[in-house]
């Protein structure tokens, strides 16, 4: 059984991947998901069923455009691998569980974002609202999910009985969002509007005082990776990076391990 529902959520996110693709180039350009369908962006030939399985279809046109020959953006091949692998793994370490279906939708709403935020430089309000309705909704009516604010809220405070999952996802999308707005002002600038927004979401998801192990994720990866940069000189100091695809990465990792390295950390310091 667990093979079959290892094909089934690689095979589901491979297509759900497929439309993850069309979110990143259509959201931007604000259009439509649904209409024109799949086409060519070099020739705009209009591609074909076979054309459109995930991964299979860019492998047997060796990254080419059927119809004009010109090249189909890797990046296609990486969003689809990365949701397929990525859904097969949060399958193993959820199961079949509320909280699969919840860790999903994040998932794929943080790869959307990371992608967007590398190729545009933007985080769109589109895509940060739902998260955000998503997070307060489960907030109050499914507080004690095994990633969700009152958990860790739960342990600081005392027990609020069906408010301890709002309070949590408040304070720590309001902690989050007024630490980053801090920076922006600080940073005059270096700290993006959207940027801003982001962590104010993640505090919605995460809780407090979750909120607080997602930034330092985020503010030491990004470190680690613009200083490899720096030193490769793919970038110099004066190059802004974009930070949305590290918020995208310390989310994901608080959701799944957040608890346990907020433990390990108290259990160092005291």
């Amino acid at each position: 059984m667990s093979i079959f529902y290892t094909i089934i959520f690689l095979l589901l996110g491979l297509a759900v991947g497929s439309f993850l693709n069309v979110c990143i180039d259509r959201l931007p350009e604000n259009k439509s998901l649904l209409s024109p369908p799949s086409y060519c962006p070099a020739c705009n030939k209009r591609l074909a069923v076979k054309d459109l399985a995930p991964v299979f279809s860019y492998i047997a046109l060796k990254g080419r455009c059927r119809y004009c020959q010109n090249d189909i953006s890797k990046r296609m091949l990486l969003v689809e691998m990365s949701t397929g692998i990525g859904f097969v793994l949060l399958y193993y370490f959820y199961g079949l569980s509320i909280e699969l279906a919840l860790v999903l939708f994040y998932f794929s709403l943080f790869l959307v974002i990371f992608f967007i935020d590398i190729e545009r430089r933007l985080i769109l309000n589109k895509i940060i609202y739902p998260g955000a309705i998503t997070a307060l909704i489960i907030s109050i009516f499914l507080p004690y999910l095994n990633f969700a604010p009152a958990i860790a809220i739960s342990e600081h405070f005392a027990d609020l009985g069906w408010a301890t999952g709002i309070v949590g996802s408040l304070l720590g999308g309001a902690v989050g969002f007024g630490i980053f707005v801090l920076i922006a002002l600080v940073s005059r600038g270096g700290m993006g509007e959207g940027d801003v927004k982001m962590v104010g979401i993640i505090g919605l998801i995460v809780g407090f005082p979750l909120i607080f192990v997602a930034i330092l994720m985020a503010i030491v990866i990004g470190g680690l990776v613009a200083s490899f940069m720096i030193i490769a000189r793919i970038k110099d100091r004066k190059q802004s990076i974009a930070f949305g695809p590290f918020l995208s990465i310390a989310a994901m990792a608080t959701i799944l391990w957040g608890n346990v390295i907020l433990n390990w950390y108290m259990g160092m310091i005291l």
